[in-house]
């Protein structure tokens, strides 16, 4: 008997599938996933390549050699930016995109310290130019420890840039078109709790 979805990869009791909706955009997301993450079952990336279909994830640590990534790099009728908080980078906006191409952003999948270190192996990302979200945004990660409260899951990373970036999303109140990608993840976190003996969720992750 089949323990596992085939489709999210979780144990079927942990199915994120109900949840799921396709959304069509014209930006591109490259996640870059460190393996660990790949074995996490509260991992997210898996939300943004379900709901995405010009969503792709490549599993590494130093991404400097891959060639399929690389590949794309290499594609002049793109432009590439990577999603990395440092002084350099920029506020991520759809202003400041070429018009004239197409968009890919790359998301960094592991803890910062791992993802810091994929940073510095992965040359190739070196000449890209650095973005960032609003600082001040606040993760819903209820479940696994954040060194800062602004500090997001790979979905919820994507979702912000995608509502930053495509511009024929209007996010409000009444309609917000990659609303499913919070949906799944606020369920998923939901459930994990759900599944925890009762008082270990409040003693170890919940702040008064």
């Amino acid at each position: 008997m089949i323990r596992f979805c085939l489709q999210c990869l979780k144990t079927k009791k942990a199915c994120i599938c109900e949840w799921i909706t396709p959304i069509s955009t014209k930006i591109e997301l490259i996640i870059l996933q460190h393996p660990t993450e790949a074995k996490r079952p509260l991992g997210t990336a898996k939300i943004l390549s379900l709901s995405l279909a010009n969503c792709r994830t490549f599993i590494g640590e130093n991404f400097s050699e891959h060639t399929e990534l690389n590949q794309l790099l290499a594609d002049d009728n793109y432009q590439h930016k990577v999603l990395f908080l440092d002084s350099t980078s920029q506020v991520i906006s759809s202003s400041s995109h070429d018009s004239v191409k197409n968009q890919r952003v790359i998301l960094l999948d592991g803890t910062w310290k791992k993802a810091y270190k994929m940073w510095q192996l992965s040359t190739n990302l070196h000449s890209l130019p650095k973005v960032h979200l609003n600082t001040e945004l606040s993760g819903n990660y209820r479940v696994r420890k954040a060194p800062k409260d602004n500090a997001l899951s790979t979905a919820e990373a994507g979702y912000h840039v995608l509502n930053q970036l495509d511009n024929e999303s209007t996010v409000t109140e009444e309609s917000d078109k990659f609303s499913s990608i919070l949906t799944a993840f606020d369920n998923m976190i939901e459930f994990h709790i759900s599944q925890m003996p009762e008082g270990v969720y409040q003693k170890n992750y919940r702040s008064e």
